[in-house]
């Protein structure tokens, strides 16, 4: 088995890499250029985590995460990729896919959410579609992340026996397991028919998360043709004197109760340092 990523090793090539993920983005904000990452993959693969990663200090005014729900009923009787097109990146925009139109030729393939003539209608339409992305100048991206059934059943149970991230299991993930062929079946012949030159298929191994964040963002910035921006200088003006404005009553206005200062107190009468640590 590999060694996991030492995590003081991860957090310090994590933090150099989301440097440059900031400075990418001005060059994509300057440059007017238009990119969209997919992220594709096994359930629990480590997609969701990934695009934490990426676009943990982005500006969401430029880097959009899309989601897209189940389809509707309206949905259901457009043009497959219609629902998608509204999403793509106006210039000066990144896109990151968490999945995307190929949904088509993993889930609904391997669940029967769509007839075989649709399916095989995308294998079809999906280069096409995607080259004329390119054509247009769009920059496109796609990431397939692999897991192991062993790590893949870890994380489920995992998830099940976690509060906080119990809604990341829906039936369909676990599903998964029992369809776990039947999914690698769908992601070959995916890959033969869609792993064009224009939009090659990259695979993340991720059975150690931290390993495969750091390799797919290194990727990423090695794929993308940005380079340094210069910052605009920004002044912080001195604070002017003050002009007699006098703030109402706290009583006036609806403040939220300090729950901090109470468990502050509580913490001081346990005797515990309730000033230890950094600010996280």
């Amino acid at each position: 088995m590999t060694r996991r990523m030492p995590k003081a090793l991860y957090e310090r090539e994590l933090r150099a890499l989301q440097a440059q993920l900031v400075d990418m983005q001005a060059w994509v904000e300057k440059t007017g250029a238009r990119v969209v990452v997919i992220f594709e993959g096994r359930d629990a693969a480590g997609k969701g985590s990934a695009i934490k990663r990426v676009s943990e200090y982005l500006n969401p005014r430029v880097t959009r995460i899309v989601a897209l729900p189940t389809p509707s009923e309206r949905d259901k009787t457009r043009w497959y990729f219609q629902r998608y097109v509204p999403h793509l990146p106006a210039a000066g925009e990144i896109v990151l896919m968490d999945r995307s139109w190929y949904n088509r030729a993993g889930v609904e393939r391997v669940m029967g959410y769509c007839t075989n003539e649709e399916y095989q209608r995308f294998l079809r339409q999906a280069p096409i579609f995607e080259r004329m992305l390119v054509e247009d100048g769009i920059i496109l991206l796609k990431y397939w992340f692999s897991v192991s059934d062993v790590v893949q059943e870890e994380r489920f149970r995992s998830r099940l026996e976690d509060p906080m991230r119990r809604w990341k299991l829906s039936p369909n993930d676990v599903m998964s397991i029992t369809k776990w062929e039947d999914y690698s079946r769908a992601k070959d012949t995916m890959f033969v028919h869609t792993d064009i030159a224009e939009a090659p298929w990259y695979e993340v191994e991720s059975d150690d998360k931290r390993a495969s964040r750091i390799n797919m963002i290194s990727h990423l910035l090695s794929k993308v043709p940005w380079e340094p921006v210069e910052w605009e200088p920004i002044v912080i003006p001195r604070r002017p004197p003050a002009g007699g404005y006098e703030r109402p009553p706290r009583a006036w206005t609806n403040s939220v109760p300090d729950v901090a200062a109470e468990l502050v107190r509580r913490d001081a009468g346990g005797g515990s340092d309730a000033g230890g640590g950094a600010d996280g």
